[in-house]
């Protein structure tokens, strides 16, 4: 039996993997002071239709807050304070990235993001990561979006690698799924510390 093709590229999603909410704290105090049940504030920015546009680049990040502000009848000021307050709990996590520098000479990196159109300037000015990849597919510039198969298959194309060579690690079970169809090698992320462990197993890896 013919041995498996050595893995030749990672792919990474960004949020809920290389940027996570650590602190959950802010979001709860926004729907206490806003009177949300609990959790409206998160489905008001990620789960409605204008969240949905600007993922496919039919739509500006501050549509989308322009539209928050609209539902829950904030002044231009109070917007710009729950705005501010909702990304604090936000955090790069500092030992992925490390990883990725070490690693991207022997290993093609790439990130595949459903990202409003803002993404890319925020991996160049406020993370400062942008740097570490050979690839950066993000949804908004491209209008397509994960699970959908032709998002993967031109992540593929444009770092010159077969899926079956490929590792793709992200939060989401459906866009786990939507890779492995094409035959990428699927992780779905829980903790940084399992992930590390499955890809230094995967690439046979000592450290």
């Amino acid at each position: 039996m013919d041995k498996p093709a050595p893995f030749k590229a990672i792919l990474w999603d960004l949020g809920g993997v290389l940027l996570r909410t650590e602190d959950w704290e802010p979001r709860r105090r926004l729907d206490e002071m806003l009177d949300l049940p609990n959790g409206n504030i998160y489905k008001l920015v990620f789960e409605s239709e204008m969240s949905r546009k600007a993922t496919i680049g039919e739509a500006a990040n501050d549509d989308i807050w322009m539209w928050v502000g609209e539902q829950l009848e904030l002044s231009s000021d109070e917007l710009a304070n729950v705005r501010d307050e909702f990304w604090s709990g936000d955090q790069i996590d500092i030992g992925l990235i490390r990883f990725i520098r070490a690693h991207k000479t022997g290993t093609k990196m790439g990130l595949l993001s459903n990202g409003w159109p803002s993404t890319r300037r925020f991996l160049e000015e406020r993370w400062h990561i942008a740097d570490i990849f050979d690839d950066i597919i993000i949804s908004a510039e491209v209008g397509l979006a994960k699970p959908d198969r032709r998002i993967y298959q031109l992540a593929l194309d444009r770092l010159g690698v077969e899926a079956e060579q490929t590792i793709f690690i992200d939060d989401f079970d459906e866009n786990i799924r939507g890779a492995r169809e094409l035959g990428i090698h699927g992780i779905h992320f829980q903790t940084p510390q399992t992930v590390l462990k499955e890809l230094k197993d995967l690439l046979d890896l000592t450290v």
